[in-house]
């Protein structure tokens, strides 16, 4: 009776393991591990033969064709602190990164701590363009780019854009291997995609998932409509490519939501239209512009979409105007639902930026609104989304890398409440800037002399300059000569 009931016990796992696969397989392990007596090999082959994984997709072509177009990307830098003290990079606690970047703390007596980081990225040319996130790259004083074959080259920024978190950088290579661009406005959701990248600093690790969602909007304001995916993704993936099952990349690997610091099901990737868009323009410009309308918009729910007399909850609610913006000077108000762009339907708000950003400065674009239950019309002409420092060009590279300074012009006001003609303001400092004790908010008056009236101008003479220079720094009311040791 007994041998009977665990013949029976393994034929049910046995369905059970056609059933549900690996999950069940392991209690046939177990089973089989408690057995006194040894049970027939077809019942316990069964299972092998009737799982289902035949229907999972093979991603090994992919890995092995892409693979040796990922690459590792170390970054070092240098964090200024107190004499003596062991601080932290400014990173929230509940920042992927935190935990990461702790582990290389290391104190320095000059009040200079060292910054070590790591992240992914890809080759999109032959001749050694490579495309990654900002703030993998951001602040850096170095970078290297290693490849599958050991390969390492000193990598230059050609520029980086904070509000796509987007970076691209060159290295002096020919004949690279290179990733296929491929279309995240075509991916599905539901679809299979594969990340590759280096998490933890486990360079070329792949791992798989499905897409979880399209063109999602983050807490953290930025216009880029993430694709959501379920891909394992941990620090050091940053940067990396996201591929669909025809080997194109569809994305670049960005952000996780976790309360560990690790992998927790929710990973984001920027869509490549939005970074293809940003590359192009800092290869071809040095800059990167996008439109912009003027308005705060939010989600509209049920609730909201009943009161305003919509047929269902779509669209960007328009909740304020600047003043004297494009939209306010078109006529939109608050309250207003735009339903759409030059007949492109906006579905949530967060596909209203992404649309406007990539339009061109001086552009018209009609504006679907629903407005007091009537929908109507409205052209606009897009105007410029202005920020202090959109991309650091590699006119800059000069003064970033050898200064270690990023700055932008004065104002007209803040040159008046200055009293001066020119200058450049030191937004954000490392290497031998912070050394020398420049700070964020210091103004560039002069270099060796010769008076500062552009950030590029400043990257010049830095560029040209021996191995130090004197920099005349206004800073509150007062002014002192810095000397700079450049190396």
């Amino acid at each position: 009776m007994n041998v009977q009931k665990l013949r029976l016990t393994v034929i049910a796992v046995a369905l059970a393991a056609a059933l549900g696969g690996a999950y069940s397989l392991g209690h046939i392990q177990t089973i089989g591990a408690a057995n006194a007596a040894p049970q027939p090999a077809a019942l316990l082959a069964a299972p092998t033969a009737l799982t289902p994984a035949a229907a999972l997709p093979d991603m090994g072509g992919i890995v092995e064709r892409n693979g040796p177009a990922v690459v590792n990307i170390s970054v070092t830098g240098s964090h200024k602190t107190s004499a003596g003290r062991q601080d932290m990079p400014q990173l929230d606690p509940d920042d992927p990164f935190y935990e990461f970047f702790r582990r290389f703390r290391v104190p320095q007596p000059n009040g200079e701590a060292p910054v070590h980081g790591q992240g992914s990225g890809f080759i999109v040319t032959a001749d050694g363009t490579i495309l990654t996130n900002a703030h993998v790259v951001d602040g850096a004083d170095e970078v290297t780019v290693k490849l599958t074959d050991k390969r390492e080259f000193k990598a230059k920024v050609k520029g980086l854009d904070k509000a796509s978190d987007v970076a691209v950088l060159k290295i002096e290579a020919k004949d690279l291997p290179t990733v296929k661009i491929g279309s995240a406005a075509n991916t599905r959701v539901g679809e299979w995609v594969l990340a590759i990248g280096s998490p933890f600093g486990f360079e070329n690790s792949a791992s798989a998932g499905i897409v979880s969602a399209k063109s999602r909007s983050l807490p953290d304001g930025s216009y880029v409509p993430f694709i959501q995916t379920d891909v394992a993704v941990n620090p050091g993936n940053s940067g990396g490519p996201l591929f669909n099952m025809a080997g194109e990349v569809i994305g670049i690997n960005s952000q996780i939501y976790s309360r560990s610091g690790g992998y927790q099901g929710l990973s984001f990737a920027i869509p490549i239209e939005v970074a293809m868009n940003v590359e192009h323009q800092i290869i071809t410009s040095g800059k990167v512009q996008r439109g912009r309308l003027g308005v705060s918009v939010q989600d509209i729910n049920q609730s909201l979409a009943e009161s305003f007399g919509l047929k269902k909850p779509a669209g960007a609610l328009v909740s304020s105007v600047e003043k004297g913006s494009p939209a306010a000077q078109a006529g939109l108000q608050p309250g207003d639902v735009i339903l759409g762009v030059d007949g492109r339907e906006i579905t949530n708000p967060g596909d209203l930026p992404a649309l406007i950003a990539g339009m061109a400065a001086g552009q018209t674009a009609k504006l679907q609104v629903w407005r007091k239950g009537v929908a109507r019309d409205i052209v606009v002409k897009v105007g410029t989304f202005n920020e202090p420092k959109v991309a650091a060009t590699e006119n800059s590279e000069g003064s970033k890398s050898r200064l270690g300074v990023a700055s932008r012009p004065l104002t007209p006001e803040e040159q008046r409440q200055a009293e001066i003609e020119g200058g450049v303001l030191v937004q954000e400092v490392s290497g031998a800037a912070a050394r020398a004790g420049i700070q964020p908010g210091d103004i560039i008056v002069s270099v060796n002399g010769e008076r500062i009236t552009s950030a590029e101008q400043l990257s010049k003479l830095i560029g040209k300059a021996g191995k130090r220079v004197a920099l005349l720094v206004e800073r509150g009311d007062s002014r002192l000569f810095v000397p700079i040791e450049l190396g």
